[in-house]
C-alpha cells in the first residue's frame, strides 16, 4: 500500500531543566546522529539547529510513523548517545515534553531559514518567549507548567 502525504512537523524540544548543556563545538555531531535516527524512521530531515539549551528539527513524518514515537525515538536514542559520546559532558538529558507544530509544505523555505538562523534568532529572543510566540501563533493554549517543569 502506498500513501501521498505531505506532513511537515516544527519539533522542539528543550534539555533538562533547560540547561545550557548542548556543547556547541561538537553539535555538528549530535545532529548527524539525530539525522541518522530520522532516516532509521524513513523520514526526511529539512532542517536541525539549536542552541544551548534546546534544538528545532523541521522533517516530515512517514505515515507509519506516530508523531509520539518518533520524538521518543529522537530523544530517547540522542540522550544514551550524548552522554556516551564525552562530547556533552553536563547533559543530564531532554525535558519530559516536546512541541511539535504542523506547517504547510509552501512554508518549508521560511522555517528552514528560520531554524537556520537560530543563534542569530536568541540574541534576540528568549527562549520561553519563542514557544509563548510559537503557541500564540497556533493558537494553542500555554501552561507555564507543562512545558518547563521536569518532573
Amino acid at each position: 500500500m502506498s500513501a501521498y502525504r505531505q506532513i511537515l512537523y516544527h519539533i522542539i524540544f528543550r534539555t533538562k531543566c533547560s540547561e545550557a548543556t548542548i556543547c556547541q563545538e561538537h553539535v555538528s555531531c549530535l545532529y548527524k546522529y539525530i539525522w541518522g535516527i530520522i532516516k532509521n524512521n524513513k523520514c526526511t530531515l529539512y532542517r536541525i539547529n539549536g542552541i544551548e539549551d534546546h534544538i528545532h528539527i523541521l522533517s516530515d513524518l512517514h505515515p507509519s510513523v506516530a508523531l509520539a514515537n518518533y520524538v521518543r525515538d529522537i530523544k530517547v536514542a540522542s540522550s544514551k548517545w550524548m552522554k556516551a559520546s564525552g562530547y556533552f559532558p553536563d547533559f543530564k538529558g531532554w525535558g519530559i515534553k516536546y512541541c511539535a507544530l504542523t506547517y504547510s509544505f509552501q512554508e518549508k523555505d521560511n522555517l528552514i531559514h528560520y531554524i537556520k538562523n537560530q543563534q542569530e534568532h536568541h540574541k534576540i529572543e528568549s527562549f520561553k518567549d519563542e514557544i509563548k510566540r510559537l503557541f500564540k501563533e497556533q493558537g494553542i493554549e500555554q501552561d507555564e507548567k507543562w512545558f518547563w517543569v521536569d518532573e
